[in-house]
């Protein structure tokens, strides 16, 4: 399905569940493009689990996939930060103690560990030290300055069929009104999205690392929007499989009010 409009929506859940439902129309097998904006991004420590996500969070249990909230801490690993720490000691325990384990499952790396570690082990920059840095002590506030790439081409213009791993290529922080005065804003690209094994996850993570960067640049987070340029259900995700998961939602929504 082509030419969508673009799905804003003021949930994660309601947002997720609308994307969800193009793609459950009768010969819908793929959204290009998707794009999507959660406008209430919640406050600092607090992120509802609505029936949704807690219906999709069994579906993905029971495939043997990883959680949304699995998938949200790879863009942001939302438990090992203090918000009343300094940053350093988040950058420090991701390090150390997170990415040994989660390399064993994906050797190019993870998202957040591009965004803190780029570029190697000779001379790695930290992404979200530079855009903090730039914003705060050199009162650098252009707007092209405050990117995070995440799409390496040394490790990622392979010739495989198959590589999947990352989706997510480039993360930017748009500050809004004058000198951020109206906000924050975080938008996230994606070349292509899984809705059901990662897209939720995505979303949170991409929403707690806009309350982590509004935190450290002084500025108060106000919207995420994540761009796709293809959405599809995922691998081995067929619509028989999510059916049940689609109607128990649907249900929901015509029953109960919005997700």
């Amino acid at each position: 399905m082509t030419d969508l409009p673009p799905i804003v929506a003021s949930t994660v859940s309601e947002a997720w569940s609308e994307a969800f439902a193009r793609l459950m129309h009768q010969g819908v097998h793929e959204l290009t493009p998707l794009l999507l904006t959660v406008t209430d991004v919640g406050t600092l420590g607090c992120e509802p689990s609505p029936p949704p996500r807690q219906a999709l969070d069994t579906l993905l249990q029971s495939l043997g996939k990883h959680t949304t909230n699995t998938v949200a801490n790879t863009v942001f690993p939302q438990s090992l930060w203090n918000w009343k720490r300094e940053r350093s000691l988040l950058y420090d325990r991701y390090i150390r103690h997170v990415l040994p384990t989660v390399r064993t499952e994906n050797l190019h790396g993870t998202y957040f560990q591009r965004m803190i570690h780029f570029g190697g082990s000779e001379a790695p920059v930290n992404q979200l030290e530079q855009v903090i840095t730039t914003w705060l002590e050199h009162g650098n506030h252009r707007h092209s300055a405050l990117q995070l790439s995440i799409f390496d081409p040394h490790l990622d213009h392979k010739h495989n069929r198959r590589l999947g791993f990352p989706c997510l290529h480039q993360v930017c922080f748009t500050p809004l009104g004058q000198n951020g005065s109206a906000g924050l804003a975080v938008t996230g690209f994606y070349a292509t999205q899984h809705l059901i094994s990662k897209a939720y996850g995505n979303y949170l993570g991409l929403i707690r690392l806009g309350h982590f960067m509004a935190h450290a640049l002084g500025l108060r987070f106000t919207r995420m929007t994540c761009f796709a340029a293809k959405v599809v259900l995922g691998d081995g995700i067929t619509k028989e499989l999510v059916d049940p998961l689609y109607r128990t939602i649907s249900n929901s929504k015509s029953g109960t009010g919005a997700p």
